[in-house]
C-alpha cells in the first residue's frame, strides 16, 4: 500500500453538497437557473420534444467523434462516452456508450468550478481537459476528458462533454498498462484539468505537451481535435434550442429531467420489501509477481426509496487493482443503469441522488494518490459493479415483475492485451500499438426467463462493437488464425449464461518479436458468478504457444484451429505480465461468458439437446453439468430422469450432513429467487419442498460441499494454483431435503457464506 503524499488531497473527489457547490461559485461567474414554478409550469408536450432533443445532441456527438476519430477504440469498439450536464455539472443526459464513464464525468466539472472559476477562469470558448482519475472525469489515466461551458447571454449555462480511451499516454507499460506498477509514478502522468481551448482556439502549447508523452501521438492528437469537435456540436445544438424554445424553458426541462428520473426510481425501489444484501468478490494478483488474492465487498441496504452501498471490510489498495472514488461510482452506475434504470431516461444527475457511498480511504476502490490505477474501471471498478449488480439482482428476484431485470455476472472482467512492435508491411517500417478489443464480445449472464446472449457484449457498454478483423489485419502486423464462441463458456444453469469466445493471433509481416502485456482477472476465483444455483461462468485464459509449427502448418496449406495443433510448448499468461510474441508464435485468449441462473438439473432437457446441437456446451457437459442423455441427438426423458436422480443422490453422498429443522407452508411463504423462499416467521426455506434451510435467528441447515474447482463443470478451463497459492474451490449449497443448488461459486476456500449474504431484515414495502 502506498502512502499518501501530503497536498495531494486537494485533488481527491468527494460526495458533494450541491448547495455547498453553488455557494462557492465566486459572484465573477454569472450562472443561469430556474426557479421550481418555472419547472412545474412545463407543458408535457414541450418537455417531450425538448427532452428528445437533448437526447438527439448526444447520439450526433457521439457520431462526430467516431467520424473524426482514427483510433479502433473509438471508431470499432465504441469506447467512449458524452454527457450534457447543467450549470452546476449534474449529469441530464448522458450517452449509451460505456456507462461506468457517467459515475466520474460530473466529479470532474464539480472539482473545476471549485479549482479554476477564479484562476485560469472559465469562460465562453474554452474548454478544459483532464486525465487525472482523483479528479473525475474518467477512471484512470487513459480515459480523457474535454468538456467545455456553454454561456448564454454571459451566463454559464450547461456544460457538454465528450472521453474516450486513448490507446496509449506514456508510462513504463505498452499503451501505459505497467502489470509491475505500483505507484502512479509508474503509469501514464495523471493531467488535473487544463484550458486547452481558450477563447475558441486551440492552445498549442498545451497539445503539443499532450501528445508528446504518447507512444502514438497522432491518434492521441486526433482524438483530442474529435472531442473537441464534438463538444462543438454539442455547443451549437444547445444554442439552436435555446434560440428555438428560449434559455429558460431548455433548463426547466433539464432539471425536470433530473428531478423525473429521481422520482421514477424513488417509486420503484418503494414498492420493494427493505432489505440487506452483501456480496464479496476477488481480484486475481494485485501485480506482477504476486499470487494473492484481494477482496471488494459490499453491503447494499435499500430502506423506503434509498439504497447504501456500504464497502466497508474491503481489502487496502495494492499494486495496479485499484481505482479512484470515481471509479467506485462508476461502478455502481454500472450496474444500476440496466437493472434499475433500463425504463427509466438516464438524466444520471438524478438517479445519483437515490443513493449514498459508504467506504474507506486506502482501500481498493477508492484508492488514495499516489496508488497505481491503471488498471482501474477493468478491475475493481468492473468488480464494484458486479458485486452491486449481484445484490440489487438478488433484491428484484423477490418481485415478479422487477424481476424481468434479474442476470447474473455478465463476463466478469475485461481481459487486456496490448502488443506492440515494428511494423514491417510497408515500404518504410512504422511502430504501431494495438489493445485487443476483441474481448467487447463477452457472454451476457443468464435471466429468470431466458438465457444469455452469447457474445453479446459487455453489460456497461450497452453500445459496444468488436473490431472488425479484417480491418485488424490490415492496420497491425498480425493475422488471425481464428476468432470464435468457445463451447461451455457460459455457466450452467436452468437458464444458462452467454457464451464467451476466444482469438488466437500470430506476428504477419514483421520480422522482430513483438511486446506483449497482459492484465486481467478471473482466472483463479470466477468473476462471472451464478444466481439461484446457476454455476459461474468460464475462467478466463491467456497463452502463449511457443516453438510454434504454425509456419510449417502454412507451408503445407493448413490453418490450425486448436492449440495442441501449434505448439507442444504451451505457456499460460499470467494475470499480470509483460512479455513478447515472436515471429512464428501465437498468442490466444480467452476471455468469459456469462453466468448461469438456476439449479442445471432443471433446465429443460430439451434446450440441452438444443445446445449441443449448435455447439454452445460439449457432451461432456450435457451429461456431466445438466444430467441429460442423449440417443442420437434425442433426449432419452427416462435416462435422463434417472441421470439426474442419480447426481442428486451424489451430491447427498459428498455433502456435509445438516441437521433437519423441518419444513414450512410454502403458502405464506414470499419468494427470494428461483429456490428460495422467506417463511412467514422468518429465515429461509426451500421453495421447492418446504425445507428450512435456516432459522429466523441464522441457525444454518443447508447442506454444504466443497470440492476442486473443476467440478464445477468443463467451463474451468484455467488452473488457480498457476495464479495464486489460496485454495480455490468448488463450493455449492444445496437444499437436504429435495438436493436443489440453492448456491454454487468457484471462491476461495474462506469465502464467506453465501446463504448468509441472499438477504435480511426484510420488511413490507415502504408506504
Amino acid at each position: 500500500m502506498s502512502m499518501p503524499i501530503p497536498g495531494s488531497e486537494q485533488f481527491s473527489s468527494r460526495p458533494v453538497d450541491l448547495g455547498e457547490l453553488q455557494r462557492s461559485v465566486p459572484s465573477t461567474l454569472d450562472v443561469h437557473s430556474v426557479t421550481q414554478d418555472q419547472i412545474d409550469a412545463l407543458d408535457p408536450l414541450t418537455y417531450e420534444v425538448i427532452r428528445h432533443r437533448l437526447w438527439s445532441v448526444t447520439d450526433e456527438m457521439g457520431e462526430a467523434l467516431k467520424r473524426m476519430s482514427g483510433s479502433p477504440i473509438v471508431t470499432d469498439a465504441n469506447d467512449f462516452d458524452f454527457a450534457i450536464s447543467d450549470e452546476l455539472g449534474q449529469e441530464v443526459q448522458v450517452g449509451l456508450y460505456n456507462t461506468m464513464l457517467v459515475g466520474a464525468v460530473d466529479l470532474a466539472i464539480y472539482w473545476t468550478l471549485r479549482n479554476r472559476a477564479v484562476n485560469p477562469g472559465i469562460e465562453a470558448g474554452d474548454m478544459f481537459l483532464c486525465n487525472d482519475p482523483w479528479v473525475g472525469g474518467g477512471l484512470h489515466q487513459n480515459d480523457v476528458i474535454v468538456y467545455q461551458p456553454v454561456f448564454h447571454d454571459g451566463q454559464l449555462f450547461a456544460w457538454t462533454s465528450a472521453i474516450a480511451h486513448q490507446p496509449d499516454l506514456g508510462g513504463v507499460g505498452l499503451g501505459s498498462f505497467s502489470p509491475a506498477a505500483e505507484d502512479v509514478f509508474s503509469e501514464s502522468l495523471p493531467t488535473p484539468p487544463v484550458k486547452v481551448v481558450r477563447g475558441g482556439q486551440l492552445q498549442r502549447d498545451v497539445a503539443d505537451l499532450w501528445v508528446r508523452r504518447s507512444r502514438v501521438p497522432m491518434l492521441v492528437g486526433l482524438d483530442l481535435r474529435a472531442k473537441i469537435g464534438a463538444n462543438n456540436v454539442g455547443a451549437e445544438r444547445l444554442h439552436a434550442l435555446i434560440g428555438q424554445y428560449g434559455a429558460d424553458t431548455v433548463k426547466a426541462v433539464m432539471k425536470r429531467m433530473m428531478s423525473d428520473a429521481e422520482s421514477r426510481l424513488r417509486d420503484k425501489l418503494s414498492a420493494l420489501p427493505d432489505g440487506s444484501w452483501s456480496a464479496t468478490g476477488y481480484q486475481d494478483q494485485s501485480h506482477e509477481g504476486d499470487r494473492n488474492l484481494h477482496k471488494i465487498t459490499v453491503t447494499t441496504t435499500k430502506t423506503g426509496d434509498h439504497l447504501t452501498f456500504d464497502f466497508t471490510g474491503t481489502d487496502p489498495q495494492a499494486g495496479v487493482i485499484n481505482c479512484t472514488y470515481a471509479g467506485m461510482r462508476g461502478g455502481v452506475m454500472l450496474a444500476l443503469l440496466p437493472i434499475l434504470a433500463g425504463d427509466i431516461p438516464w438524466s444520471a444527475g438524478g438517479l445519483m441522488r437515490c443513493f449514498d457511498l459508504v467506504t474507506e480511504e486506502g482501500t481498493l476502490n477508492n484508492a488514495t494518490f499516489p496508488a497505481a490505477v491503471g488498471r482501474g474501471p477493468i478491475g475493481p471498478a468492473w468488480l464494484t459493479g458486479s458485486l452491486v449488480a449481484e445484490c440489487l439482482s438478488r433484491m428484484l428476484d423477490r418481485d415478479l415483475e422487477l424481476g424481468k431485470n434479474v442476470q447474473a455476472t455478465c463476463c466478469g472482467t475485461w481481459d487486456t492485451a496490448v502488443i506492440a512492435g515494428l511494423d514491417e508491411r510497408g515500404d518504410v517500417p512504422a511502430p504501431f500499438l494495438n489493445i485487443i478489443m476483441e474481448p467487447m464480445a463477452g457472454g451476457y449472464g443468464a435471466r429468470p426467463d431466458a438465457d444469455g446472449i452469447d457474445t453479446g457484449g459487455l453489460f456497461c457498454i450497452p453500445m459496444g462493437r468488436v473490431p472488425d478483423v479484417e480491418m485488424t489485419e490490415f492496420l497491425y502486423p498480425v493475422l488471425a488464425l481464428w476468432r470464435r464462441e468457445v463451447p461451455d463458456s457460459g455457466g450452467p444453469g436452468r437458464h444458462r449464461g452467454g457464451l464467451g469466445a476466444s482469438i488466437a493471433l500470430t506476428p504477419h509481416g514483421t520480422s522482430l518479436p513483438m511486446g506483449l502485456v497482459l492484465a486481467s482477472a478471473g482466472k483463479a476465483v470466477a468473476q462471472n458468478g451464478g444466481l439461484a444455483g446457476g454455476h459461474p461462468g468460464n475462467s478466463g485464459l491467456d497463452v502463449v504457444a511457443r516453438r510454434s509449427r504454425v509456419a510449417d502448418l502454412f507451408a503445407a496449406g493448413r490453418l490450425p484451429s486448436t492449440l495442441d495443433e501449434v505448439s507442444d510448448t504451451l505457456e499460460p499468461g499470467q494475470n499480470y505480465a509483460s512479455s513478447y510474441l515472436a515471429p512464428g508464435e501465437v498468442f490466444a485468449m480467452t476471455w468469459q461468458g456469462g453466468g448461469g441462473y438456476g439449479d442445471p438439473l432443471t433446465r429443460d432437457p430439451d434446450a440441452v439437446a438444443r445446445d449441443l446441437r449448435e455447439d454452445k456446451i460439449t457432451a461432456a457437459a450435457a451429461t456431466g453439468v445438466y444430467g441429460v442423455v442423449l440417443d442420437g441427438g434425442a433426449v432419452d426423458r427416462a435416462a435422463t430422469a434417472a441421470e439426474r436422480d442419480r447426481r442428486r443422490d451424489h451430491r447427498r453422498a459428498r455433502s456435509a450432513a445438516a441437521p433437519s429443522l423441518g419444513k414450512t407452508s410454502l403458502a405464506a411463504a414470499r419468494r427470494l429467487d428461483d429456490n428460495l423462499v422467506e417463511p412467514s416467521g422468518g429465515g429461509l426455506a426451500c421453495g421447492h419442498c418446504g425445507e428450512l434451510l435456516r432459522t429466523a435467528d441464522g441457525e444454518p441447515a443447508v447442506a454444504v460441499y466443497e470440492g476442486p474447482a473443476t467440478e464445477a463443470g468443463p467451463q474451468i478451463i484455467a488452473t488457480a494454483t498457476d495464479y495464486v497459492d489460496a485454495p480455490v474451490v468448488f463450493r455449492q449449497y444445496c437444499c437436504p431435503s429435495c438436493w436443489t443448488a440453492v448456491y454454487s461459486g468457484v471462491v476461495p476456500a474462506g469465502h464467506p457464506d453465501a446463504l448468509a449474504a441472499l438477504g435480511h431484515r426484510t420488511t413490507a414495502p415502504a408506504g
